[in-house]
């Protein structure tokens, strides 16, 4: 039961993906270079995305948004109306 062991291969195949039983040495450092690329990456274009959002009509107030916490348009108007509402009374 288990297959038994490795199966003898040719030594001189070469292969980008590291060939028959591949473990690299550094395969952990190499994975975490990659996620906080990715994770750079991505945070980039949620910066440059907020960034350049532009909405012609707000959520009504209470309403769910999930945008309302990082864009700065929204924000802005948010603030606005809660000035406004507190010079009235």
């Amino acid at each position: 039961m288990g297959g038994g062991g490795k199966v003898p291969y040719p030594k001189h195949v070469w292969s980008p993906a590291g060939g028959w039983y591949a473990q690299p040495a550094n395969w952990k450092a190499n994975t975490a270079i990659m996620f906080v690329a990715i994770a750079g990456i991505t945070a980039g274009a949620w910066t440059l995305s907020a960034n350049r959002e532009y909405r012609d009509k707000m959520p009504p107030p209470g309403a769910f948004a999930p945008s309302r916490y990082w864009s700065k348009q929204i924000i802005e108007h948010e603030r606005k109306l809660k000035e406004e509402g507190q010079q009235e009374k």
